[in-house]
């Protein structure tokens, strides 16, 4: 057995388990992070955890809007910590990544930490500066060791090795879960603004093919054609710039995940391999390659309490994101710091839409029941030209129109079909046709007639379901 100096095999392997119970504990905040933040991807929502989100369209109302928007501080409870900036005084402002009092509040929440990590690398280091002046000043003969302490001190550098190799694994897999956990947080967010921005182009499309819909020759007054142009460029503008501020906006916050995940890769490889040369050097007894591994795993120590009081501060900030997303979620009308990364519909641009989109569902609809008053349900003679269609048989219901005139919300009449059963409804009222589009037998609606009402109702339907439950406005 090669000769080992008892002094820097034992701090190293006393250096080498500090390290993996560091890495230990670095690693089980990760995991224990994720492990409240993951977000699910469901059919009908989001889950995170035990706790069911519903989506974004069946939450964010354009009628909320006309009630006014309110600020909401998100995650206020969980958030009132300590500011050292504001005479530690406590925080009150909520989740807010764009806030200097908030990072300063979760940082000093992890600030044990940080002073464990001054305090060992100026105590460790008064310690290796007084052995190395007591080693040049007081110089003794050397001597031998028992074959007891040769043996401890080979078993201690072993399982102290595999102990900080077990670190290093487990600090690799836990960042693999942090990552993968805050990632879905923000993917989660994103996810949200896309489905704000899809539903604003939608009801932009929605608005589009309504200028087309015609029965009977029967269109949108040409008046209303022109608000629609109108409010169509501010609706696709608006998507434009919630989809490009909030990519960017991700793009820069994945950026920066990223580069944490290739640092603490980089530092568990880094590790690993000092692991193999400190038991290496330590079993062929080369004493100052030993000596000089002992100050880099002095260094790295600190380096690694330091790292612990990170992955506490990420914790923080990540659990606080979990609790400020199921907040915004509840109460998505209203303005909150989260809008630093979704930017919002403004105002004015929302208040149009929801009057647009209203004002053509009316339309449509009187345009509809226009045609089944005037023609459908009433019997011409054949003199009266393109009005008689040899139209016979019981009435045809007519379309419930979900607005008055002065598009407040309306209550549907005894007789009136809805938006639901219009089309299946209305099909029992067809009649066969003859080549001039005469009815052959019995009805009241011919084949062309009853696609240009189901048309129509398709698109009254699809801008009713935007208003009511998809287009969002929280500026």
């Amino acid at each position: 057995m090669s000769r080992l100096g008892s002094l820097p095999l034992f701090s190293h392997s006393l250096l080498l388990f500090l390290l993996s119970l560091l890495f230990l504990l670095s690693s089980s905040s990760s995991a224990s992070s994720g492990s409240g933040s993951r977000f699910r991807h469901l059919d009908d929502g989001y889950e995170k955890g035990s706790v069911l989100v519903a989506p974004l369209e069946a939450r964010r109302h354009l009628a909320d809007v006309t009630t006014g928007n309110t600020s909401l501080v998100l995650a206020a409870q969980r958030t009132r910590r300590r500011d050292p900036t504001d005479d530690f005084k406590r925080y009150t402002g909520g989740w807010n990544i764009s806030n200097t009092h908030y990072w300063a509040s979760v940082g000093f929440a992890a600030a044990p930490f940080f002073v464990i990590a001054v305090a060992w690398f100026v105590i460790f280091g008064l310690c290796l500066s007084f052995i190395c002046l007591c080693y040049c000043c007081c110089r003794r003969e050397p001597y031998g060791y028992s074959r007891t302490c040769y043996a401890l001190s080979l078993i201690f550098l072993i399982l102290f090795t595999i102990s900080a190799i077990v670190g290093c694994i487990v600090l690799y897999t836990g960042q693999g879960k942090f990552h993968l956990s805050t990632s879905d947080t923000l993917n989660f967010v994103v996810n949200q603004a896309d489905t704000t921005s899809e539903s604003l182009r939608n009801v932009s499309d929605y608005l589009a093919t309504a200028k087309q819909i015609g029965v009977d020759s029967n269109f949108l007054p040409p008046s209303l054609q022109s608000n629609i142009d109108a409010v169509e460029g501010k609706i696709n503008s608006s998507a434009a710039t919630l989809s490009s501020k909030t990519m960017k906006n991700s793009k820069n916050i994945q950026d920066g995940l990223d580069s944490m995940r290739f640092s603490l890769i980089v530092l568990a490889a880094i590790m690993l391999f000092l692991v193999f040369l400190g038991f290496l050097f330590s079993v062929l007894g080369l004493q100052c390659l030993v000596y000089f591994l002992v100050i880099l795993g002095w260094i790295l120590v600190t380096g690694t309490f330091i790292l612990r009081g990170v992955f506490l501060l990420l914790h923080n900030v990540v659990a606080d994101t979990c609790v400020a997303m199921d907040e915004w979620v509840q109460n998505p009308t209203a303005h909150t710091a989260l809008d630093d990364i979704i930017p919002c519909v403004d105002n004015a641009t929302a208040q149009e839409t929801l009057l647009r989109t209203k004002d053509v569902t009316y339309q449509l609809a009187n345009v509809v029941n226009v045609v089944i008053t005037n023609v459908s349900n009433v019997n011409v003679p054949p003199v009266a030209g393109r009005l008689f269609i040899n139209q016979s048989g019981p009435s045809v219901p007519t379309l419930c129109n979900p607005y008055n005139a002065d598009l407040t919300n309306r209550q549907c009449a005894s007789g009136e079909v809805d938006f639901m059963n219009a089309t299946q409804v209305w099909k029992n009222y067809t009649c066969q046709v003859s080549s001039t589009g005469i009815c052959t037998t019995p009805g009241r609606l011919t084949p062309s007639f009853y696609n240009q009402m189901v048309n129509a109702v398709n698109v009254s339907y699809g801008l009713y379901h935007y208003v009511s439950g998809s287009i969002s406005a929280c500026c």
